[in-house]
C-alpha cells in the first residue's frame, strides 16, 4: 500500500515541476518553480510561485493561491479567496471540478513520497489538455 498523507505532511518547501500537453493546439508548455505549504490557523497556504514557457514562447511569472483543510477524511482544496475547488480522500486520492462548461479531474500520487505528483486531466469545448505536476523536497 502506498503512502496516505496527513495534512500536516505537506507543510514547508517544495520544488515543482509541471507538464502541460495541449491537445487542441498541439503545443507543449512546462513549469518550474516553488510551492510552500504555511500553517494558517487549522489550514495551509499554498502559494506556488515560478517560470511558465507555453511553446516557443517567452517565459512568463505565473503565481496560484489556494487553502488546503482537513474535513473528516478528506483533504479540501479551496482557491485564495475562499471558493471551493475540490476535495480528495487521501487513501484513494481523485476528484472532480466541474466549471460549466469544463470538467476537471484530478489523480494525485503518494506512491513515492516525499516525492508525488498530481495529474490533471481537463476538457470542455475549448480545453482538452493533461497537466503532469511533480512536487520533490
Amino acid at each position: 500500500m502506498s503512502f496516505v498523507p496527513e495534512l500536516s505532511d505537506f507543510l514547508g518547501e517544495w520544488r515543482i515541476s509541471r507538464l502541460v500537453e495541449d491537445r487542441l493546439s498541439g503545443q507543449q508548455g512546462r513549469f518550474e518553480g516553488q510551492a510552500w505549504f504555511r500553517p494558517d490557523g487549522a489550514f495551509l497556504k499554498y502559494r506556488e510561485e515560478g517560470q511558465l514557457r507555453l511553446g516557443g514562447g517567452p517565459a512568463m511569472t505565473a503565481v496560484r493561491d489556494y487553502v488546503w483543510r482537513q474535513d473528516g477524511n478528506r483533504i479540501a482544496v479551496d482557491y485564495g479567496d475562499g471558493r471551493s475547488f475540490h476535495d480528495f480522500n487521501p487513501a484513494d486520492p481523485a476528484a472532480r471540478h466541474h466549471c460549466e462548461p469544463d470538467d476537471y479531474r484530478v489523480r494525485y500520487d503518494f506512491t513515492h513520497w516525499p516525492e508525488w505528483r498530481a495529474e490533471w486531466t481537463v476538457t470542455g469545448p475549448r480545453k482538452d489538455y493533461t497537466m503532469i505536476s511533480r512536487y520533490s523536497r
